[in-house]
């Protein structure tokens, strides 16, 4: 008869007295009190606010929309934004799961729906919590290298963090007028079921556990980006100094399948497009032009970063020698056409005519290696690696 009297109970509007639903079922901890939660979510709004905005401005930078035009200096901004921007989701993981762990209790709360306010708050969590969970998943899951889903991640993270941060404002707006409260320095929140005093863990504590879980995190993983950390980096996904000439390789030219086509003596580069002399090279021809050295970042949007000193030709000084006139955009091709995603990249007038911008032929002091791009590879300042183009074939003026 217990089934029945629960069911009895349920439709009098009555929790059930056995279960999760029942009244006082998390009662005896500390540490799903609102005030937790508050502070939680705060923090958390934080981290994920930031890494969304750097994620935004990472995409806006790889598929510039007619009204945006990213500058080619400061020559290491990108490399501090997307630092940033992988860090803040790593940090957020703890931080996910701590308030995660602290507010659940709530879902099983009877009734379960207390007012029109509540539905729509109770609505938005579920694309908050699953677009949050998937970022910060798929996103580990990226800067490890490893993607088994079949859709493009690139997509897929841009589509999940607009989808995210609107389930995070909804929530926001529905939370405001409960906000303050639970943030007062009050004793214990009696308001809240789950608030009653017990041994073990401190609310003090809890939260240092948690905030200290997201500081050791990013010390251990963020020396892939900030070089002088690069010995506390041992959760780190990839080694800035490990590589052909001492820096990371992602896509080689094996897996590529360009090996024949970069090596081969028939290799030209040519300039083309809206110019008054197109133009043809050799690689002897290129070593024989005057030669521009710079030290400049390649910064992977996986979040590493590596200074590196490359030596080749100034692209402006090679589009001076083609006639294209100053302020004209450009695209760079590659040999690389099958399946490439990013086998041509697209340089705005900023980028195109930066006096740092450079067709590199060697890299920190060699010849360049074939997995970074041997023949000739583009570099310039402030841009994504994947958009530093390899084993160039063609420069096209637009």
């Amino acid at each position: 008869m217990s089934r029945l009297d629960d069911l009895v109970r349920e439709l009098s509007g009555k929790a059930p007295q056995k279960g999760p639903l029942r009244e006082g079922a998390f009662d005896g901890s500390r540490l799903h009190q609102r005030r937790i939660a508050a502070i939680l979510g705060i923090v958390l709004g934080v981290s994920f606010t930031v890494c969304f905005l750097t994620g935004m401005l990472s995409h806006l930078i790889q598929y510039p929309p007619s009204w945006f035009a990213w500058p080619a200096q400061p020559a290491g901004l990108y490399r501090f934004t997307q630092g940033l921007h992988v860090a803040t989701g790593i940090a957020s993981i703890p931080l996910l799961l701590a308030k995660l762990w602290t507010v659940y209790p709530r879902l099983f709360r009877f009734p379960p729906l207390t007012s029109v306010a509540h539905l729509i708050e109770r609505v938005a969590l579920s694309p908050l919590v699953a677009g949050a969970l998937f970022l910060l998943f798929s996103g580990i899951a990226s800067i490890t290298r490893w993607n088994p889903w079949p859709f493009s991640f690139p997509v897929a993270h841009y589509v999940a963090a607009w989808i995210t941060i609107g389930g995070l404002i909804i929530h926001l707006g529905a939370k405001a007028s409960v906000l303050r409260p639970a943030l007062a320095r009050a004793g214990t929140d009696h308001s809240d079921p789950a608030a009653t005093p017990s041994d073990g863990l401190s609310r003090r504590g809890l939260l240092a556990v948690v905030f200290g879980a997201a500081g050791v995190l990013t010390l251990v993983t963020i020396g892939q980006t900030v070089r002088p950390l690069e010995w506390l980096g041992l959760l780190a996904p990839r080694k800035p100094t490990v590589g052909p000439q001492g820096f990371p390789v992602n896509k080689t030219a094996q897996s590529a399948g360009i090996t024949a086509a970069a090596t081969s003596p028939d290799y030209r580069l040519q300039v083309t497009g809206n110019i008054a002399t197109p133009r043809t090279f050799t690689l002897d021809d290129l070593r024989a032009m005057p030669q521009r050295e710079v030290t400049l970042p390649i910064v992977c949007v996986d979040g590493w970063s590596a200074n590196v000193h490359w030596r080749g030709i100034s692209l402006r000084d090679l589009l001076g020698s083609a006639g294209a006139t100053e302020g004209a955009t450009v695209e760079v091709r590659s040999l690389q056409v099958a399946g490439c995603r990013y086998c041509t990249s697209e340089l705005n007038a900023s980028h195109a005519w930066d006096e740092e911008t450079v067709l590199a032929l060697e890299a920190n002091g060699d010849v360049l290696d074939l997995d970074h791009g041997f023949p000739v590879r583009l570099i310039g300042p402030n841009r994504p690696g994947v958009m530093q183009t390899k084993w160039v074939t063609e420069v096209v003026v637009r």
